[in-house]
């Protein structure tokens, strides 16, 4: 096994995270994690607890820990003010920190197919305008004292997270029962939008791999996994798997956002040029979207087969 290194996860117990967290206890580093204290914290890490809006509490607490760490991951800078506050507190006291971004940074309503980091068009409000506004913070930030990476995923899916990609069905917490009881289900634009997932402990790894890459120092890199596909294809693909037929219904994007405007970014093709990422030397994620499905149907379900039938 590699030399165990010293990792800091702002999270740590959350679906991405945690999970973060728990593969890098498992490859045998050294895992703090700054978390609130409302969620169980994962096997063998050492937990910090302090709410991160506390800015003066939260530097305290970083500082009286006395060390230089290996790598530092932010999984949950929601805002400017908070990768300012990263700026703040780790510059020169990290080797490495990467940013988890999200791909809900690009306008829904003005996309390339494959969508590249250099030619985007970014969106001003909510989740992904804050988020952007976040990158900002970083891009303005000296490499040298703080050898950042920014990651966006694209839809993340994986073991603790719910079941669905795409509005009416997603993270769905009834999906699987409906799936079963052979419920149809309705999907903006009959499922027809495009989607290009990753696996959870894809990213995870990936992010862990930035310990050992300086190609992406400096870096704002688009992350997804190998497949992309029609959404309708993640629905038949879980129905694959639970042996049950999928019937789909259709809402156009047009009715579904006149009452959800906020959901427009769940409503668009998301497919992703990721020739910057394979241009470095960070580990390229892998797994299928069947493959990380049956994983999770695996994680939720002791009696489950992946040979017969789930339901």
């Amino acid at each position: 096994m590699n030399t165990p290194q010293n990792i800091l996860i702002l999270g740590g117990s959350g679906f991405l995270s945690g999970t973060i967290a728990r593969l890098a206890a498992e490859l045998g580093h050294h895992v703090t994690i700054v978390t609130r204290g409302n969620k169980p914290i994962p096997q063998g890490v050492t937990a910090l607890q302090v709410d991160r809006s506390d800015r003066a509490a939260f530097a305290k607490l970083i500082q009286q820990q006395k060390t230089t760490w290996d790598l530092v991951v932010d999984a949950i800078a929601f805002n400017p003010e908070d990768a300012q506050q990263d700026v703040e507190v780790f510059a020169g006291q990290t080797k490495r920190f990467v940013l988890v971004s999200t791909d809900f940074v690009y306008d829904p309503n003005h996309r390339n197919i494959p969508q590249t980091e250099t030619d985007a068009h970014y969106t001003t409000e909510g989740y992904g305008g804050k988020k952007r506004q976040a990158e900002l913070i970083l891009e303005q930030a000296d490499t040298a004292m703080l050898p950042w990476t920014v990651l966006r995923p694209s839809h993340i899916f994986g073991p603790g997270s719910l079941f669905g990609c795409i509005p009416l069905c997603s993270r769905d917490p009834q999906l699987i029962e409906d799936i079963c009881q052979h419920k149809p289900l309705t999907l903006v634009e009959g499922g027809r939008l495009l989607q290009h997932p990753i696996y959870a402990p894809d990213l995870a790894m990936t992010i862990l791999s930035a310990m050992t890459d300086q190609k992406s120092v400096g870096k704002i890199l688009n992350i997804a996994g190998p497949d992309h596909f029609e959404s309708h294809v993640y629905y038949s693909t879980l129905g694959k798997l639970l042996d049950r037929d999928v019937t789909i219904e259709s809402i156009s994007a047009a009715d579904f956002l006149a009452d959800h405007p906020d959901k427009a970014p769940f409503c668009c093709d998301r497919i992703y040029d990721l020739t910057a990422l394979e241009q470095t030397d960070l580990s390229i994620p892998k797994t299928s979207l069947e493959e990380g499905l049956k994983q999770m149907l695996v994680s939720i379900s002791k009696p489950f087969n992946p040979n017969a039938s789930g339901c």
